[in-house]
């Protein structure tokens, strides 16, 4: 079961307000989101200073920063962080997380609602949140934020074939038996059958930015089955689930994973950095 909706290739309000209700569940329990997500590893930061000029000193938007998890490691690295979060809960833990970086500030805000600067920025960065912005904003917002030539870099991360094979085939008949919406014999994608080419045409559709540049890193997480249930309550889909239907499933995965594979799992993530320049 995907954590994130589909791609939209086309600006659809009913599908516009589906995501909008899921994006607020991700606020239900701020304290578990920073605990069980998984942060990025270095080489995307190596990527963002190389195709988008962020460091020491850089004029950063951050759309969409949870409770920190990329902007932790930007505030480290020098950068000047204006981070916008919606969630009150999400936004309060980033400021905790953030307390040493007296030059990152943290807005409590939707990045819709929420009025630019007259100082434009050097560089717009969002870590697994700019497919929660609506359609129909965002990639004008993020133009209209940055300086000529300034970066807009969205991060996608999505789970891919490899880890724990097996796992995640017979996992299905979990999801199938609690989650009627449960696309029948789904399976996790190969890395290399993802090209976002989606956010590429986004991109080119909204006339505001040269042409998408990408990297790619894939990585393997191991986790127990506390961990990774912990992972899953943090899905917007799992959340959005009824709580009988939530707590069966819960049960039904952890079962799978303590009786056939030893209370340990692999989980292949890819991570996905896009960068474009405005024009």
């Amino acid at each position: 079961m995907p954590d994130t909706p589909p791609p939209a290739q086309r600006d659809d309000r009913p599908e516009e307000a589906r995501r909008a209700r899921l994006s607020r569940t991700f606020d239900e329990d701020a304290e578990l989101y920073d605990r069980a997500r998984p942060g990025y590893p270095p080489e995307l930061y190596d990527d963002l200073a190389e195709l988008a000029g962020v460091g020491p000193g850089t004029r950063v938007l951050e759309v969409g920063c949870g409770t920190g998890q990329a902007t932790v490691p930007l505030a480290g690295r020098g950068c000047r962080i204006t981070a916008v979060e919606a969630g009150a809960q999400m936004a309060a833990l980033a400021r905790r997380n953030l307390a040493g970086y007296p030059a990152a500030d943290v807005v409590t805000a939707r990045f819709e609602d929420w009025p630019l600067p007259q100082e434009p920025y050097d560089a717009v960065v969002s870590a697994t949140a700019f497919h929660w912005i609506d359609l129909a904003v965002r990639m004008a917002k993020a133009a209209d934020a940055l300086r000529p030539a300034g970066a807009l870099a969205v991060v996608r991360t999505q789970h891919v074939n490899g880890g724990t094979e097996e796992f995640f085939v017979e996992v299905q008949r979990c999801y199938e038996r609690f989650d009627p919406a449960t696309t029948p014999g789904l399976r996790p994608p190969a890395a290399v059958d993802i090209v976002g080419s989606d956010h590429a045409q986004e991109v080119a559709r909204s006339g505001r930015f040269g042409p998408a540049v990408f990297r790619r890193h894939e990585r393997d997480l191991t986790y127990t089955t506390s961990e990774y249930l912990e992972v899953l309550r943090t899905y917007s889909g799992h959340r959005a689930l009824a709580d009988e239907a939530r707590a069966g499933l819960l049960e039904c995965v952890a079962g799978l994973i303590d009786g056939r594979y030893g209370g340990r799992i692999t989980k292949r993530y890819l991570i996905e950095l896009a960068v474009s320049r405005r024009r």
